[in-house]
């Protein structure tokens, strides 16, 4: 009992040591002057660098308050790189060994935070290996497989608590659209857009929820359908979108979906990033690809409001990889003629 006292007095002083991140506000004129208005909120500021910092606190708290954590648990994650990070954080901050079970074309950016974590990597061939992998592991080692896939939608708490929907609202209370007509999350586990769809119906907010889902994703259809049984080739675009329906996606909780094609959503992560004066992830390009289809059909039904997404990680991540223009080609396409496409929206 009092290595679990200690272990959550560790997690909490961590975040009292944490300021709130940022709401920037993203001026495109060509919206800006119907009323539309749009927003992003600025993950890559946590201390591991991403929107899974909050997921993995949340994940160590609900692992450590179920039993389920000890002294000298192995903590084991099936991961695409991101919550590893921000996993390894924590098992390195309560003194815990670390493995994460990633694909084999996770950035080397993110491998390399992990390893600096005190984590190791075990790299799989495929996306759809990480599962079984992981449960391995943890029962070889004895540890314990914190399954983000599962339980990402109930480790935080949806009514407020300071997550991320409240902050949120609280951080629009003085913009002239306070309450947004649509925000705008994509989908890994579906743990963030699970959070935000329960607290805006909580709230009774008009709000609505869309998920921009990348191309070879089964969130999409399992929207459509309701087919929990679907399997897929799964994204190229790391951190979102899955190659089966995962248990923390509650499709009820999400309005809209949008289909991205990949080069759209590098292409808008180009656009974004030169917008904003640093580098955004690809994540985020599928992100602002969303609120551009939304502030466009807004636009032309003449209809005024907020648009809110994540700013869901910086650029650096991904320096070899989406932002390496022969790499791009040779994976995903060539991306000119979307940038110019997404480029002529914004005047």
């Amino acid at each position: 009992m009092n290595w679990l006292h200690t272990a959550i007095a560790l997690i909490e002083a961590d975040y009292q040591r944490s300021a709130d991140t940022h709401l920037i506000a993203l001026p495109l004129p060509g919206f800006a002057r119907c009323g539309i208005d749009l927003y992003l909120k600025d993950e890559s500021t946590h201390p591991t660098g991403s929107l899974k910092h909050r997921l993995a606190r949340s994940l160590f708290l609900y692992a450590l308050c179920n039993g389920w954590l000890h002294a000298g648990s192995t903590v084991v994650e099936s991961s695409s790189g991101s919550t590893a990070v921000s996993e390894a954080y924590f098992a390195r901050l309560l003194g815990l060994p670390f493995i994460a079970v990633m694909p084999q074309n996770t950035s080397p950016e993110k491998i390399a935070q992990i390893t600096f974590y005190g984590g190791r990597c075990h790299l799989v061939d495929s996306a759809s290996a990480v599962y079984d992998e992981a449960r391995t592991l943890a029962a070889q080692t004895g540890g314990h497989y914190m399954d983000q896939f599962t339980y990402a939608e109930r480790a935080t708490d949806w009514r407020g608590n300071n997550n991320i929907a409240q902050s949120m609202f609280t951080q629009m209370a003085r913009e002239r659209h306070p309450v947004p007509r649509w925000i705008v999350v994509g989908a890994g586990t579906g743990g963030t857009s699970a959070t935000i769809g329960r607290y805006v119906r909580h709230q009774r907010h008009a709000t609505q929820v869309c998920v921009p889902d990348p191309q070879g994703s089964v969130f999409g259809e399992f929207h459509r359908t309701g087919d929990a049984s679907l399997t897929g080739p799964g994204s190229r675009i790391e951190g979102i979108g899955r190659p089966r329906v995962e248990a923390s996606f509650i499709r009820t909780l999400v309005d809209r979906m949008l289909e991205v094609s990949d080069v759209d959503s590098v292409a808008a992560m180009r656009v974004l990033s030169h917008l904003l004066g640093r580098k955004v992830g690809p994540s985020t390009g599928t992100n602002f690809v969303g609120m551009l289809i939304l502030a466009n059909e807004m636009r032309s039904q003449g209809q005024q409001g907020a648009i809110l997404s994540l700013l869901c990680d910086a650029g650096e991540r991904y320096l070899a990889s989406y932002f390496d223009p022969d790499w791009v080609r040779q994976h995903l396409g060539d991306c000119t003629a979307a940038a110019t496409h997404i480029q002529s929206q914004l005047s």
